[in-house]
C-alpha cells in the first residue's frame, strides 16, 4: 500500500491507501478518485502507484497539474518523491509513502528504495525531445526514436496495461485455455472462445478508457496474449522488421532497415511473456523453465528465437528475434543492398562451384547467416548436401537435402546431440557438400579434418572481427575439442582446410558490407598467410551519418586460379583489377 494525504477545502485531511495500480484523477464520477473542487478537469491527471513508488501523469488537463509548485508537461510521467506535494486545481496530495503508523508522521516517513526519481525525470524529458524530433523529422542520432506500431499513446500505455492484467484475470477464472487446447480444439475454435470472452469481460470493467484508444485495439491485444504471441503477432509479419527484443513485458524494441526503435506495444505483464516464449518452444520439443532458463529456437519461417527468463534475467523474461525475410534474399538482392559488388559475386560463386572450401566471418548481426544462405544457391542441385544447425534456419532450394538440428538435454539432462555429433554423424551419410550454420566449439575439430579427407566445398560460419581473428578463433574452437594438440598442428590443418574466408560486417549506419575476401596461401614457419582478393575501403561518414567507402580489388590473383581455369567455370580475371567501385552512401 502506498499512503497519501488528501487536503481540500473545509475538510479534515484524509488518508487514502493505494494498492498498487493505476488510478484516474478527476473530476467525472467514472474517475478512481473523484473531486468537486475548483479547477479540476474531468478526467486531470493518472497516479501510477507501485509498492513504494507513485508517479503522476498530467491528462492535459484545463488548468493544470503541479508537483511542489512546478508545472508538469501534459502526457509526460514523474516520480514524486516523498513528502512532495501534487496540486490538482485546489485539491493537495501529499505523497507520504509506503504504509506508515501515523498521519500526522508527515516529516519523517520512511523513504522507498530510490532507485528511480530524478534520473527518471530527466530520460522521461529527454524520451519527451526525441519523439517531437522523430515527428519532425529530425532524429537525433544519440537517441532512440518510436515507432508507433499499436497506436496506443504513451501516456495511456499504464492505464491499458492495467486493463489487460485485470481481463487477464477474469479470462483466466473463465476460460481454461489449455484445458481446450489439450482436449483438440482447433486454433479457430480456441479464437473465437477467447474473443466471446474477452468481450464479455471489457463490457463488464469499471476502468474508462483513456482519450484516443479504441476497446477494438485492447480487445484484439488481448486476444493476440491469450492465443497467439501477443505484440509479436503485428511485429513479426512487417518484412522492415529484422529483429525483435523484447526486454521485458513493457519494453520492446525493433530493427527496422537498420535503425533501432522502441515501439509504443506492449505485454500486459511477465506471465504473457513467458506464455509467448512457451507457443515457440513447445512445437520443438524444447523446454524453457527455472531448471533452465535459456533456450535457442525457431518460428516456423526459420526466424532465429533466443529466449532467456528469471533468475538468469534480472528484467523478467526477455525474447530475442532474429527474423528472415519471406523471400530469401538472392545475390542479386545484397548487390543492391551494396553489401558486395557483382565482381566480388562472381569470384564467390566461382569458388563455390570449384569446391573451394568457404568461413564466413563477422560479428553479431552482420549478416553471415544471409549471406551464407545466398552463397548456398551456388551449390549445385546434382550433389547431395547436409546441412548441420542448432536452431534450422537455411532455406536451401536444391532437391537433394538433408537438415539436421541439434537437440538439448530433456528434462533429466540426458539425450542431447549436439553439432559435433551431427558433424561425426553426416561423414557417414554420404555427403558431398556440408554446410554448417557456425562454428562455436569442438566440431571445429570436425569439420576441418571432414575438409581435408574429401569433403571439400564445404561452408560455415564464425563470430570474429578480421579474417586474422577468424583463425585464431578457429586455433581455439579445436583446442575446445578436448585434444591436446601442439598449435602449429592445429595451424597446418586450418592452412590445408580452409581456402577463402570472407568478413562480413554491420556498420554503425546498420549497413552490411563484405569488407574482406581473403585467400589462405600457406604456411611460412608457424604463421598462416592471408592475401586480400577484395576490401572495402572506409572513407568516413557523411552528414546523415551514412557510410561513405569503395570496394577495391588488391591486384592480388586467387592461387587457384588454374582450378578454375581446368573447371572450365567463366571468370574474367580482370575483375582483379585495382578499379575503384563506390560503396557508401547507402
Amino acid at each position: 500500500m502506498f499512503e497519501i494525504i488528501i487536503k481540500q477545502s473545509g475538510q479534515d485531511d484524509a488518508l487514502g491507501k493505494l494498492p498498487p495500480g493505476v488510478y484516474v484523477i478527476g473530476s467525472d464520477t467514472d474517475c478512481h478518485i473523484p473531486f468537486e473542487e475548483a479547477g479540476v478537469s474531468a478526467h486531470h491527471a493518472q497516479v501510477n502507484v507501485k509498492d513504494n513508488s507513485l508517479s503522476i501523469i498530467d491528462l492535459d488537463s484545463s488548468d493544470g497539474t503541479y508537483i511542489d509548485g512546478k508545472i508538469l508537461i501534459p502526457n509526460e510521467e514523474y516520480n514524486v518523491d516523498i513528502n512532495s506535494v501534487i496540486s490538482i486545481g485546489d485539491v493537495e496530495i501529499i505523497a507520504q509513502g509506503p504504509e506508515s503508523e501515523a498521519i500526522n508522521d508527515v516529516a519523517t516517513p520512511v523513504p522507498p528504495e530510490k532507485t528511480k526519481s530524478k534520473e527518471d525525470q530527466k530520460e522521461l524529458e529527454s524520451i519527451s525531445e526525441q519523439l517531437k524530433s522523430v515527428k519532425s523529422g529530425k532524429v537525433d542520432k544519440d537517441k532512440i526514436p518510436l515507432l508507433e506500431i499499436s497506436g496506443i499513446p504513451q501516456s495511456a500505455r499504464s492505464l491499458v496495461q492495467e486493463i489487460k492484467k485485470r481481463a487477464h484475470a477474469e479470462l483466466l477464472k473463465r476460460l481454461n485455455l489449455k484445458k481446450l487446447a489439450l482436449s483438440g480444439a482447433s486454433e479457430e475454435e480456441l479464437g473465437n472462445s477467447a474473443k466471446k470472452t474477452i468481450k464479455e469481460i471489457l463490457s463488464e470493467l469499471s476502468i474508462p478508457l483513456p482519450d484516443g484508444v479504441e476497446l477494438e485495439t485492447i480487445e484484439r491485444e488481448l486476444v493476440q496474449e491469450a492465443i497467439g504471441l501477443g505484440p509479436l503477432e503485428y511485429l513479426t509479419v512487417l518484412d522492415d522488421i529484422t529483429e525483435i527484443m523484447v526486454n521485458s513485458a513493457d519494453e520492446v524494441y525493433v530493427e527496422c532497415k537498420g535503425t533501432l526503435y522502441r515501439t509504443d506495444t506492449a505485454f500486459a505483464d511477465d506471465n504473457q511473456v513467458l506464455a509467448a516464449i512457451e507457443r515457440i518452444v513447445a512445437p520443438l520439443g524444447r523446454r524453457i523453465d527455472e531448471s533452465s532458463p535459456m533456450v535457442d529456437a525457431r518460428l516456423p519461417d526459420g526466424s532465429r528465437v533466443n529466449a532467456i527468463i528469471p533468475p538468469l534475467s534480472l528484467n523478467g523474461p526477455s525474447l530475442t528475434i532474429r527474423k528472415f525475410s519471406k523471400t530469401p534474399f538472392n545475390i542479386d538482392d545484397i548487390i543492391g543492398f551494396n553489401t558486395l559488388t557483382s565482381d566480388m559475386a562472381e569470384f564467390l560463386r566461382a569458388c563455390v562451384m570449384v569446391r573451394k572450401n568457404i568461413v564466413i566471418s563477422g560479428g553479431t548481426g552482420s549478416g553471415k547467416t544471409t549471406l551464407l544462405n545466398v552463397l548456398s544457391n551456388y551449390l549445385p542441385n546434382r550433389e547431395r548436401i547436409v546441412t548441420i544447425e542448432d536452431a534450422a534456419e537455411l532455406q536451401l532450394h536444391q532437391e537433394n537435402i538433408v537438415r539436421l538440428e541439434s537437440r538439448p538435454p530433456n528434462i533429466e539432462g540426458k539425450g542431447e546431440i549436439n553439432i559435433r555429433d551431427l558433424v561425426r554423424n553426416s561423414l557417414r551419410m554420404r555427403p558431398d557438400r556440408i554446410v554448417i550454420g557456425e562454428c562455436r566449439g569442438g566440431e571445429a575439430l570436425d569439420m576441418l579434418q571432414a575438409m581435408n579427407t574429401g569433403h571439400d566445398g564445404s561452408l560455415t560460419t564464425i563470430h570474429a572481427n578480421t579474417p586474422r581473428d577468424a583463425l585464431a578463433r578457429l586455433e581455439t574452437l579445436v583446442l575446445m575439442a578436448g585434444f591436446d594438440l601442439p598449435l602449429r598442428a592445429i595451424r597446418e590443418q586450418v592452412a590445408s582446410a580452409i581456402d577463402v574466408i570472407v568478413q562480413v560486417n554491420r556498420e554503425r549506419d546498420g549497413t552490411r558490407k563484405v569488407t574482406n575476401i581473403s585467400e589462405i596461401t600457406k604456411m611460412e614457419g608457424d604463421v598462416i598467410t592471408l592475401q586480400d582478393i577484395f576490401v572495402f575501403q572506409n572513407e568516413g561518414w557523411d552528414d546523415n551519418d551514412k557510410i561513405i567507402g569503395k570496394y577495391v580489388s588488391t591486384n592480388n590473383m586467387p592461387t587457384f586460379m588454374e582450378d578454375i581455369r581446368r573447371a572450365k567455370i567463366p571468370l574474367d580475371i580482370s575483375i582483379f583489377n585495382n578499379d575503384e567501385v563506390a560503396g557508401g552512401g547507402f
